[in-house]
């Protein structure tokens, strides 16, 4: 790149990061054995990524999902200079998140999360320490959810993004292995139980909000919260990976009658199905001290906040009653805590219920379809 072009396109450092990603992603083709296919291994590096079956047998049944983290990898930049990490091993980790808990909502199994990395100037892969932490907590992330680190692009998008910035997406591929494994909202019943899965934190929902408050803190992200933990060190706390859990019940024989994310709708989420059916929390997450701030600096309703943000409980999964100790002991098992939340009913239409809080979310605030 010449001097007087210090915003082009700079293959001389793009094309290393891009044979480090190779690399590293290399280490993870191990993952989908369980599955019995395997990565064509002379394809990294290729125009296209290709894996196969080792028995000969294709699944039926495949799920894809395009996912883009949104705004979190800006307050990973704007914390640096005051922790002195740079947390893309963390938003790493929540890219593929999204992909990979996206997938299990209907019952596929992660096998492929391919990575875009779109930055607004080659320059910004030229820095080591951000670029090695986002290749490591891919691969890490990956490793959790069961699943290959697959195939990638990262251009540099001159006069497009902004040049310090990246946008970050992923691309991940799943398959079911059995039809009795795909999760299908008519198999909601009335008198299911709602089971909720406990978060790390905001995940990556709210981060534009939560920036704007910083903005006019006076202390900014080094505000310090209720526990000592400053703002946007907790705002940056990596998102959950739920796969092996739901992997696990389907081993166990446990049917999963539907499977929601509580992400940028909040829990209106929970109402996500089709049916018309009332959806009754009873047993709320402790509100941590994060949320606790959120809540109060920006004055927010309950409605406000359980509509928004997830409040503590990142994913929700509805089975029988018989069924609820076999998925809390499931989570147990991968570190995640999980509780029975509540209760479906029959309804006319669809509403999330919150008793204790006095909210009611009527089918007419989701509009996700």
């Amino acid at each position: 790149m010449s001097a007087d072009e210090p915003d082009g396109v700079d293959y001389g450092v793009l094309d290393p990061f891009k044979r480090a990603a190779q690399q590293i992603a290399a280490t993870t083709d191990h993952n989908i054995e369980r599955f019995g296919l395997e990565v064509v291994r002379e394809s990294r590096g290729e125009s296209v990524f290709l894996i196969r079956s080792k028995t000969g047998a294709a699944p039926t049944l495949l799920g894809t999902v395009p996912e883009t983290l949104g705004t979190k990898n800006l307050v990973a930049d704007a914390v640096r200079p005051i922790s002195g990490k740079t947390y893309y091993d963390s938003i790493a980790q929540d890219t593929v998140a999204m992909n990979v808990n996206d997938l299990i909502t209907l019952g596929a199994l992660p096998v492929v999360v391919g990575a875009h990395i779109a930055a607004g100037s080659s320059s910004w892969f030229d820095d080591a320490d951000r670029t090695g932490d986002l290749l490591r907590g891919w691969k890490a992330a990956c490793d959790l959810a069961g699943c290959v680190y697959g195939p990638g692009e990262s251009p540099a998008l001159v006069d497009l993004v902004s040049r310090d910035s990246a946008v970050l997406s992923g691309f991940g591929l799943g398959i079911i292995r059995d039809e009795e494994h795909r999760i299908t909202s008519t198999r909601i019943r009335d008198r299911d139980a709602i089971v909720l899965f406990e978060s790390s934190g905001i995940h990556a929902n709210g981060l534009t909000d939560a920036r704007r408050l910083a903005d006019r803190l006076e202390a900014g992200y080094a505000t310090p919260l209720p526990n000592g933990q400053h703002f946007g060190d907790a705002l940056l706390a990596p998102t959950l990976i739920y796969t092996r859990i739901i992997e696990s019940l389907q081993d166990a024989g446990v049917t999963v009658h539907y499977a929601t994310n509580i992400t940028g709708h909040g829990w209106r989420k929970l109402m996500r199905a089709r049916e018309p059916f009332r959806y009754i929390v009873e047993v709320l997450p402790e509100v941590s001290p994060l949320f606790q701030f959120l809540v109060g600096e920006l004055e927010l309703t309950s409605e406000d906040a359980y509509g928004k943000l997830n409040m503590g409980a990142g994913f929700a999964i509805f089975v029988g009653n018989e069924d609820t100790s076999r998925v809390v002991e499931a989570a147990s098992a991968h570190g995640i805590r999980a509780w029975h939340g509540g209760y479906v009913e029959a309804a006319d239409a669809r509403t999330v219920e919150i008793p204790s809080l006095g909210v009611l979310f009527p089918e007419s605030s989701l509009s996700v379809r």
